[in-house]
C-alpha cells in the first residue's frame, strides 16, 4: 500500500510554494558535515569511504544505512557546516533523490521516513533553493506536495509511538508551510491530539521508557507547536499538555554533563538538542525529588547525578528494544560520565543487540546465567521482554548527611526465590555514593523455592555478580592490595571504589556501545562476585572522591574532536 499510494501521490496536483519562509530548527554537527565532505559516510554504525561518489550511488552495507540516508538527517550536518561546498552537495543530493525516487520508487516511501524527510527539506529550503533554476524549484515543490499527499493517506499505517509522531508532525509541518496543502492540517492535528492523549502518560512518559525516544517525541511536538504559532494558530490543549508533562521528565533524565541516561535502547542524544527543545517550549517545572520520572529515580548533589531504573520494564510491543536493566544506575560527575550502562548494541549486529539488552551489561546485580527479564525469541514482531519483574518498589528519604533511596525487585523470585534489594545513599556534597546490594528470600514460599534450587546445584550456592561498568574515558587502577580501585577522570578528578570484603573484587573488560561509532569501545568494569549460600547475602560498597579532589574544577570538552574520534578510532 505504501508503494501504491506513493505512485498515486506522484501523479497528484503538487504544491507551488511556501505560505511563509520556513526557519530551520533541526540541529546538525559541523564535524559530521566535514566528514561527509571528505567522503566518509557514517550512518547507523556503518562507514562507507567513497570520496567523490554521489550519496545515492553508494554501496548499501545494510538496511539501516539506507534508511538513514532516506531520512535526510545529513541535511542538518551539511547546513551546520554551511560553506559553499556543503550547500552544493546538499542541493545535488536532494535533486538527485527527486530525479531517482520522486516518482514513488525506492526504499524511502514509508510514512515515518517521509515525515522525517519532509521536516528537513522544509527546514533547509532556503539553503536548498538558493541559486536554483525555476525548473528545479518547481521540481522541489512538486516533490514536497507529493510527499505530503502520501503522508495524508498513509500515516495510519505507522506503529503507535515515535513512528506515528514523526509521520503526523511531518504532515502538519508540510500542511502549514506549503500552498495548497492547508486542508490536510486539521485532520492531522486531530490525530496528533489523540496520539498525545494515548501515548504520553500523566507523568510525561512513553510506553517504551526510552529517554532518547522521549526526547525525539518532545522535539517533534515542539516543532509542531511552533509551526502553529508561526501562522498565528494556538496549539490545541492536548499538544500543550503533552509538552508540559514531558519537559520536567526530560530534565530528570539528564545527567550533569547534559546527556540523557542511556536506558532501554536510548543513547545520550546529540549535544545541545535537549537544551534547545526545552528552551523553545519554555516549561520550567521539575519532577519532585521523591517521585519517579518515567520510572527512573534521580539523585543529585553538588556536581554529581545518579539516575536509576526503578520501575517495571516495558512490556508487549513497547519492549522490542527494552533492556533487562531493573535497579541499574548511572553516575556522572560534572561533565564526565563515571559509571554507565553498556548501551544499545543494535547498530553492531544481532549478537551485540541481544547482549546489550541483558542484565550483565548494566550496572546492577545479576544472577549468573539469567537476566532479571527474559527475551521471547518466538514473538513475530521482534523479541519482546518476557518474565519481567512483577513488582519493583522505591522509597526515598532524607537522612542526616544525604539522600537515601531504597529499591527492590522480584525478577529472580520465580527462578531462584530471591529478591534484589538495593540501598543507595548520596551525600549532600555529591562526593560519595554508598550502596548495599542484597539477594534474599523474603518469605516462606521464596525460601522453599531457594532450597529447591540449592538441592539442584548440590548445595554449591547461587552465583551472582554486582557490576559497575566504567565509561571508556575513565582510567581504573587496582589499589590497596586489590581491595579498592582508583578511577581517574580526564577532568583530573579521582574517585575511589571500595567494598566491605564480603565478595571478590575483580577488574574485567567491558564495552561501551554508541550508535555513531564503527565498533564497540573497549572499557573496563568493576565486578563484585559471590554466592548465596543461605536465605540472604549482602554486599556493601562505596564510590567516593579522593580527599584532594577539589569541589569545582574547570573542565572543557572539545565536542568536535569527540565526534571526529567517534568515526575514526
Amino acid at each position: 500500500m505504501n508503494r501504491f499510494q506513493a505512485w498515486r501521490a506522484a501523479r497528484a496536483r503538487p504544491a507551488t510554494g511556501f505560505v511563509s519562509t520556513p526557519e530551520p530548527r533541526t540541529i546538525g554537527s559541523i564535524a559530521r558535515g566535514r566528514q561527509l565532505m571528505a567522503g566518509n559516510y557514517l550512518f547507523a554504525g556503518f562507514l562507507v569511504e567513497a570520496p567523490h561518489t554521489p550519496i545515492w550511488d553508494l554501496p548499501m552495507p545494510g538496511e539501516s544505512f539506507e534508511i538513514a540516508l532516506n531520512s535526510f538527517g545529513w541535511l542538518d550536518d551539511l547546513a551546520a557546516l554551511g560553506d559553499g561546498r556543503a550547500r552544493f552537495a546538499a542541493q545535488d543530493w536532494t535533486w538527485d533523490w527527486i530525479d531517482r525516487f520522486g516518482n514513488g520508487t525506492g526504499p524511502g516511501w514509508t510514512p515515518d521516513l517521509t515525515g522525517r524527510r519532509l521536516i528537513r527539506l522544509i527546514n533547509h529550503a532556503v539553503l536548498l533553493l538558493r541559486g536554483r533554476s525555476p525548473e528545479q524549484s518547481r521540481a522541489f515543490f512538486t516533490s514536497l506536495g507529493q510527499q505530503t499527499i502520501f503522508l495524508s493517506r498513509r500515516w495510519q499505517a505507522t506503529t503507535p509511538g515515535l513512528q506515528r509522531f514523526e509521520a503526523l508532525v511531518g504532515l502538519i509541518y508540510a500542511g502549514l508551510a506549503l500552498t495548497g496543502m492547508e486542508r490536510r492540517v486539521v485532520p492531522a492535528l486531530r490525530a496528533l491530539n489523540r496520539e498525545c492523549e494515548s501515548q504520553i502518560s500523566g507523568q510525561g512518559g512513553i510506553p517504551s521508557r526510552n529517554p532518547e525516544d522521549l526526547l525525539e517525541v518532545f522535539t517533534l511536538l515542539s516543532w509542531a507547536a511552533q509551526a502553529l504559532r508561526d501562522v498565528e494558530r494556538q496549539p490545541d490543549p492536548a499538544l500543550k499538555t503533552a509538552l508540559e508533562r514531558i519537559a520536567p521528565t526530560l530534565r530528570a533524565l539528564r545527567h550533569t554533563d547534559g546527556g540523557l541516561a542511556r536506558y532501554h535502547g536510548g543513547g545520550r542524544a546529540l549535544d545541545g538538542r535537549l537544551d534547545a527543545a526545552l528552551v523553545s517550549v519554555g516549561v520550567k517545572s521539575v519532577v519532585p525529588k521523591d517521585q519517579l520520572a518515567m520510572g527512573f529515580a534521580r539523585m543529585t548533589a553538588g556536581r554529581t547525578s545518579v539516575i536509576i531504573d526503578a520501575a517495571v520494564p516495558p512490556s508487549g510491543p513497547a519492549s522490542i528494544n527494552a533492556h533487562a536493566s531493573t535497579l541499574a544506575f548511572e553516575l556522572t560527575s560534572g561533565r564526565r560520565p563515571l559509571i554507565v550502562n553498556c548501551g544499545s548494541g543494535a547498530t553492531f549486529g544481532e549478537t551485540w543487540r541481544r547482549a546489550g539488552r541483558a542484565t550483565p551489561t548494566h550496572t546492577t546485580l545479576g544472577i549468573e546465567g539469567i537476566s532479571s527479564s527474559r527475551l521471547n525469541p518466538e514473538n513475530d514482531g521482534g523479541e519482546v521482554l518476557l518474565d519481567v519483574p512483577a513488582k519493583v518498589s522505591m522509597q526515598t528519604r532524607r537522612v542526616a548527611d544525604g539522600t537515601q533511596v531504597l529499591l527492590s525487585h522480584d525478577g529472580y523470585v520465580p527462578s531462584h526465590g530471591l529478591s534484589h534489594v538495593r540501598n543507595l545513599l548520596l551525600s549532600d556534597d555529591g562526593r560519595s555514593l554508598a550502596g548495599e546490594d542484597t539477594l534474599g528470600a523474603l518469605n516462606e514460599e521464596d525460601r522453599n523455592r531457594f532450597q529447591a534450587v540449592m538441592t539442584e546445584v548440590q548445595l554449591k550456592g547461587v552465583a551472582f555478580s554486582v557490576r559497575f561498568h566504567l565509561h571508556p574515558d575513565v582510567d581504573p587502577k587496582e589499589d590497596m592490595g586489590g581491595t579498592a580501585v582508583s578511577l581517574a577522570l580526564k577532568s583530573g578528578e579521582i574517585w575511589v571504589f571500595r567494598h566491605d570484603g564480603a565478595a571478590e573484587l575483580t577488574l574485567e573488560p567491558s564495552v561501551y556501545l554508541e550508535q555513531h561509532r564503527l565498533k564497540p569501545r573497549a572499557t573496563r568494569q568493576i565486578v563484585l562476585s559471590g554466592r548465596v549460600m543461605d536465605f540472604g547475602r549482602q554486599i556493601g560498597w562505596t564510590l567516593a572522591k579522593a580527599q584532594d579532589t577539589p569541589q569545582a574544577i574547570r573542565d572543557v570538552v572539545d565536542e568536535e574532536v569527540s565526534i571526529t574520534a567517534a568515526t575514526f578510532d
